[in-house]
């Protein structure tokens, strides 16, 4: 009987499979035209959701909404019009991402019934980060009682030129440490409750002296002056955290002279992604402003906000320019001058966020208005106490 051979080989090991990754399976099963949806927030007219809101939602597959002061008008009304924008959306798609911008003072998107809070600049004469953190977790219950999932709040710009058109009390204070410190605060306070916090307006709107949605603000600072003084705020956000981030259209000519912050590629990819790290979701201001309307055609600046690095383009008004800029998004896939793959890694990023928030269109019956007044009279006089 012939010896047997010897053995020669080592062992075949089977690699162990991958982890399950059910944001990269949705990816992968989702049309052009889909994944392309996933990267408009967009606004609608009226107090309640129209023909133009099903449309985007339902039809061209928009992954987010925005109301606007013009969309509010009483709670009751306000309920049943995102009650009734989840109700559009198709159960097999992606949840919707229902933002607002709700800061306190000036820029409050509640109902008249809703007791405000106080400006942000407020928090630097009682800068306690536990008075921070509890402002944001009463952000979040005002929101999350109505079905909102994401605020574009804080604003982490510094509140340097007392002559700022748009900023001002909107800011949490004049130096970098105490935004820092407290703004990061607020963001986990909204983040607890379930709120996805957009930090806001990187790389810093505090030191400009005109307003973005009428023109395009032109600041001389240099990279230097921004690592020391306007972007510490977005670095300590970005090292607690931060899912997303909003990005400003403000020009910086000493570092990049031809193009917006939100549609630099210098600024995104180079700024925000490479040197700080940051690998959330980025979100422009709306492209309907003046600062971008007034130097590009509204498509132009989609298509450059995403060769930029951005994952969402925010398209406030009007469904002709949303429609615009999806088709544009759509043909530049088409024509080679954006790669698909490019389109896959914003899309991964906002489906990982929207489920990592476990977003549903779940409908909800009531709110209880005079419970949550009661509460943010009380949040107010605890800081007032102080």
């Amino acid at each position: 009987m012939p010896e047997p051979s010897p053995r020669t080989s080592e062992p075949v090991h089977t690699p162990a499979s991958a982890p399950p990754d059910p944001a990269l399976d949705m990816l992968k099963a989702m049309s052009l035209d889909q994944k392309l949806g996933q990267m408009l927030i967009a606004g609608f007219q009226g107090t309640h959701p129209g023909e133009d809101a099903r449309k985007l939602i339902q039809e061209h597959n928009v992954g987010g909404v925005i109301l606007m002061p013009r969309n509010v008008q009483t709670a009751t009304q306000l309920l049943a019009a995102l009650n009734a924008l989840k109700a559009m959306n198709p159960p097999d798609s992606p949840a919707l991402f229902l933002a607002v911008d709700e800061e306190g003072g000036r820029v409050s998107r509640l109902p008249p019934e809703f007791v405000s809070l106080p400006p942000a600049l407020a928090m630097s004469h009682h800068p306690e980060p536990e008075h921070a953190y509890n402002t944001g977790v009463m952000l979040a219950r005002l929101l999350f009682a109505f079905g909102y999932n994401m605020n574009f709040a804080p604003v982490l710009d510094i509140h340097s030129n007392p002559l700022n058109p748009v900023i001002g009390d909107r800011a949490i204070g004049t130096d970098e440490r105490v935004v820092s410190s407290l703004g990061v605060q607020v963001m986990l306070g909204m983040q607890s409750g379930a709120i996805i916090s957009v930090p806001k307006h990187f790389p810093g709107h505090g030191d400009t002296s005109s307003d973005s949605h009428v023109s395009l603000p032109v600041l001389a600072h240099g990279l230097e002056r921004l690592l020391e003084v306007e972007i510490p705020p977005f670095e300590a956000a970005i090292r607690s955290g931060a899912d997303a981030i909003m990005v400003a259209h403000i020009l910086f000519p000493e570092i990049d002279p031809e193009r917006a912050a939100s549609l630099s590629a210098t600024f995104v990819t180079g700024l925000l992604r490479q040197s700080l790290g940051f690998d959330g979701v980025v979100i422009t201001d709306d492209l309907t402003m003046n600062a971008i309307t007034q130097v590009h055609t509204i498509a132009d600046a989609a298509v450059l906000a995403v060769e930029a690095g951005v994952d969402i383009v925010l398209v406030c008004h009007g469904y002709d320019n949303q429609i615009e800029v999806l088709d544009a998004l759509k043909l530049a896939v088409n024509s080679g001058r954006l790669e698909e793959s490019r389109i896959d890694e914003s899309v991964y990023r906002v489906l990982k966020l929207k489920m990592k928030y476990a977003l549903e269109d779940t409908e909800i019956d009531h709110i209880d208005t005079d419970a949550l007044n009661a509460d943010t009279r009380a949040h107010i006089e605890s800081v007032l106490k102080r």
